[in-house]
């Protein structure tokens, strides 16, 4: 965990860095080295061609860099007041930035650098490799500066709300098992009659839980023979000497610092291991489109789209995952995940009341509802059966007349496209 935690900070200022450091050492030792063991390898260009090439390349690079990059940022910060300033900070923290600044910058401290080894002790030459090399940079600058644009191109709302999806449907196939076969119920051992041998708390600034080393944790418990029990939740926010797990066992307590080293702090959520965040910026998107401000109900439609397939896969899936046992069947750790009707309240409350009075998003959340009633288990149909109630409710309030009522009560996927002549009419899997 540490070792990723490093990898995202190398990633934001290592990697330019890296790349410039590298395009300076490159610059000073390579052209010497042609000249010491290669001095017949030169290029037929004139001396003047040759620093004219390597000028235009640094200068135009250095530009190109200030330009680019301004760009980019008028561009996330303006994104970050129309989505959610969370989910664009995931966009410039992508990884393609860091490499695109490293090699724009490497491009023009090589040219600038190499431009020294440009008739060198009076030689009248043009190394031949340092000319090529400083082309291959200006090649390799064209690509990242289209996998650059590429990337700024995310922005875009519906690639946005695709992007958010995406994540969320990775972790819902990597934390939830299918939920047929049954696996057979194991009533949970009780464990609060033992003794609790450590509790340990969070120290420092206010941090969010992003990741938990699961096996390791089991692990740690299995060779104390205790039950380790997380009081706080991936995703929880957690403050100065707020519990992060207790330790029950007869034996003795398993050491704070191991402890420490299987959670992971950080000053944000991620999506490891945290489904609920994928809804979460998906929610942020619509409840901010439906602001006065903005008043942009097709991008809530849009959103509810994605939150519907989330929904959809957490449906057939099993959630009932908090319970950790070794290889023995024995219960080893407990972790709280949200259950099906937090997911589902999380996914409507907020669209449901900010999108009260829109008509469009009214009876979207009605084909919704009635489309995932015919594809979850009955066991989690309740939760749905009260939230179209709540919806229904909803529009008896929000609307003044009889017909507006009669109109945000149909079921349409589209929102405002073609509304289903009779209500429940979803259409079925076969279908």
């Amino acid at each position: 965990m540490r070792r990723k935690r490093y990898a995202r900070q190398l990633s934001a200022w290592g990697v330019p860095a890296l790349y410039s450091g590298a395009a300076i050492v490159a610059g000073l030792t390579l052209p010497r080295i042609e000249g010491q063991f290669f001095p017949g390898l030169v290029t037929p260009m004139s001396i003047s061609s040759g620093t004219a090439i390597f000028s235009s390349i640094a200068s135009g690079m250095m530009a190109l860099t200030g330009i680019v990059f301004s760009l980019t940022f008028v561009m996330v910060q303006f994104s970050a007041t129309a989505y959610s300033p969370r989910l664009v900070l995931l966009i410039a923290r992508d990884p393609v930035m860091s490499h695109a600044l490293g090699i724009f910058t490497g491009t023009f401290l090589y040219a600038v650098a190499a431009l020294a080894g440009i008739d060198r002790y009076g030689s009248g030459k043009v190394p031949f490799i340092s000319t090529w090399a400083v082309v291959a940079l200006l090649l390799a600058s064209v690509a990242m500066f289209i996998a650059l644009i590429y990337r700024v191109g995310l922005l875009q709302v519906n690639q946005m709300l695709i992007f958010t999806g995406d994540q969320g449907r990775r972790v819902i196939a990597t934390l939830y098992p299918p939920m047929q076969p049954a696996p057979a119920i194991t009533e949970r051992e009780d464990f609060s009659t033992l003794p609790c041998t450590r509790t340990l708390t969070h120290r420092g600034r206010p941090c969010t839980i992003q990741s938990i080393d699961v096996s390791e944790l089991v692990n740690l418990a299995r060779s104390a023979d205790a039950v380790i029990e997380m009081a706080a939740s991936v995703g929880d926010t957690v403050v100065e000497s707020m519990p992060l797990l207790h330790v029950f066992g007869p034996g003795e307590a398993i050491g704070e610092r191991e402890l420490r080293r299987r959670i992971e702090l950080g000053s944000e959520r991620t999506f490891a291991q945290d489904p609920k965040y994928a809804i979460r910026l998906l929610v942020d998107i619509a409840i901010r489109a439906l602001s006065p401000a903005v008043n942009d109900p097709t991008t809530a439609v849009q959103a509810l789209d994605q939150i519907e397939d989330l929904l959809h896969r957490l449906g057939q899936r099993r959630l009932e995952v908090g319970d950790f046992r070794d290889r023995d069947g024995k219960l080893r750790l407990v972790v709280s995940f949200p259950a099906w009707d937090d997911l589902v309240r999380l996914a409507f409350d907020e669209i449901c009341f900010y999108g009260a009075t829109s008509v469009q998003v009214m009876r979207r959340m009605n084909a919704l509802i009635s489309d995932l009633m015919l594809i979850v288990p009955a066991t989690r149909r309740p939760a749905l059966a009260y939230w179209g109630a709540r919806v229904k409710a909803v529009i008896a309030r929000s609307f003044a007349s009889d017909e507006e009522r009669i109109e945000a009560a149909k079921e349409d996927r589209q929102g405002l496209g073609a509304p289903r002549q009779n209500p429940g009419e979803a259409r079925t899997a076969s279908a």
